[in-house]
């Protein structure tokens, strides 16, 4: 098989240069056992309205890759006769290609060591509106924050690309209210959630005047809970806490991240809601 074969796909899902190569060449490979597997949990959960990604079971990351790339035309079609728009279903699954690309800047090689986020899109319910991405769930109730049991709510995701002004924000989230309400009027949504280490109480008192900080005071933050390597990683690209002394200084978010670990610090992540 070759690139061309795959044109379309690769285009719905941006996958370009050397990830299209690489794509190309696990697509032209037998099926494995681990990519029928694979194929199956995702099918399983197409069209329902799942929070949490799969799990690997145990297969591996290429199972996945393949499987993804294969599954990625049945979403597609999905949203189409939902009647989303065919821009919109890209902005969503294009998401693919961008995970690719991140994966080369952390690991300097091709790979997906974020297949599991992509599940997520997979199931058909989480699309790319303006700056920000939105996923349909019901939400469990929870001590910190009492909301209705089996409620939707719409889980706000934050793509490292844009600006985070508050006017780009307010016009997805008003996109995001009319898409909903168009394409899943049974599905009443009043509430969006954000878990988020943007929500971190510490960040928005180190940087209070930042678009980030603006964006966090959207959101009223129930708890939080460590996650001591999430603000590297964003910020950075980088995985885990070692060699942190290498990372660049030069703008202030990044000098935040690192001087709070190096007081001993620990960054977590803030889990929050808002009324839409």
């Amino acid at each position: 098989m070759t690139q061309g074969r795959h044109e379309q796909l690769f285009q719905l899902l941006d996958i370009t240069g050397e990830d299209a190569s690489e794509c190309a060449e696990l697509l032209a490979a037998s099926t494995s056992p681990g990519v029928i597997e694979a194929l199956d949990a995702l099918s399983g959960r197409l069209g329902t309205y799942p929070p949490e990604s799969l799990e690997s079971a145990g297969l591996t990351e290429p199972d996945w890759i393949v499987a993804l790339l294969r599954f990625a035309p049945q979403v597609h079609a999905y949203h189409l006769d939902l009647g989303i728009s065919p821009e919109v279903s890209r902005a969503a699954l294009s998401d693919f290609g961008l995970q690719l690309r991140i994966n080369r800047r952390v690991h300097g090689r091709f790979g997906l060591d974020t297949w599991a986020w992509m599940t997520l899109h997979m199931a058909g319910n989480l699309f790319r509106l303006g700056r920000l991405q939105f996923h349909l769930i019901r939400r469990a109730q929870s001590q910190q924050h009492a909301v209705e049991q089996g409620a939707w709510v719409l889980g706000v995701h934050i793509p490292e690309d844009g600006s985070l002004s508050p006017v780009a924000v307010d016009a997805s989230f008003d996109e995001a209210r009319r898409f909903f309400a168009a394409h899943f009027a049974d599905k009443a949504v009043s509430e969006a959630a954000c878990d988020s280490w943007m929500l971190d109480p510490y960040l928005l008192a180190e940087l209070p005047e930042s678009n980030i900080a603006s964006f966090a005071r959207r959101f009223t933050v129930d708890y939080c809970t460590d996650a001591p390597t999430d603000a590297v990683y964003f910020t950075f690209r980088h995985r885990g806490l070692n060699n942190l002394a290498a990372l660049p200084r030069e703008t202030s978010l990044q000098r935040v991240v690192l001087e709070r670990i190096d007081k001993g610090g620990t960054w977590q992540l803030g889990h929050g809601h808002l009324a839409l």
